[in-house]
């Protein structure tokens, strides 16, 4: 489980058979099978050294999220799980990217802040409620604006300048989580109306 609270920015170093992710922080105390989301999808690192992990990717990771778009020189949000000392800054997301949604826009605001515009898939619309949590490239976000398709959320400096929102742009693919407790809660209702 993480928190969507990104610790460091990663480099691509190679992505061949393997995607090998040059970064410091989030290997420091890390193990071999060690879990680190990357943009947002949780990974198991192997071979780890001093300065990079590997990480194996299935194909259903790559057909559910953006890492394919990846090639040496990208840049990668990366996040450690949480243990249960950690406080829960962001919200609780696992790594289990729904979807990939199109980067709209990210329009500079005033004061350092920004604007983001992602387009939704139809089918995660229900999961989403004005002031909801959203992950994106998994970075906790407050939904801020729901207007058809699109999804608007406000970004603070700190957020886009330690983040792979200022290396972004217009048309790219972005990953989705949506709230798990929406889909419990979804779930049981459902389960509520067949009984």
């Amino acid at each position: 489980m993480f928190t969507g609270i990104i610790e460091e920015l990663g480099t691509v170093a190679a992505f061949e058979k393997r995607l090998v992710v040059k970064c410091s922080t989030v290997i420091e105390d890390a193990q071999e099978g060690a879990s680190i989301a990357v943009n947002g999808v949780c990974l198991t690192a192997v071979d780890l050294t001093s300065d990079s992990f590997s990480a194996d990717l299935a194909p259903e990771t790559l057909a559910r999220t953006n890492l394919g778009d990846l090639h040496a020189g990208s840049r990668v949000n990366l996040e450690r799980p949480v243990t249960p000392a950690t406080r829960l800054s962001g919200h609780i997301v696992q790594g289990h990217v729904d979807a990939t949604a199109e980067l709209i826009a990210i329009d500079e605001l005033r004061d350092g802040n920004w604007w983001l515009k992602v387009r939704v898939p139809a089918d995660l619309d229900r999961y989403m409620v004005h002031k909801g949590s959203i992950a994106i490239d998994g970075i906790s976000l407050t939904i801020a604006t729901l207007e058809g398709d699109v999804l608007g959320v406000t970004i603070i400096p700190h957020t886009y300048a330690n983040t792979t929102l200022g290396f972004r742009r217009a048309g790219e693919r972005v990953n989705l989580e949506v709230d798990v407790l929406a889909k419990h809660v979804e779930k049981l209702l459902l389960r509520e109306t067949r009984v």
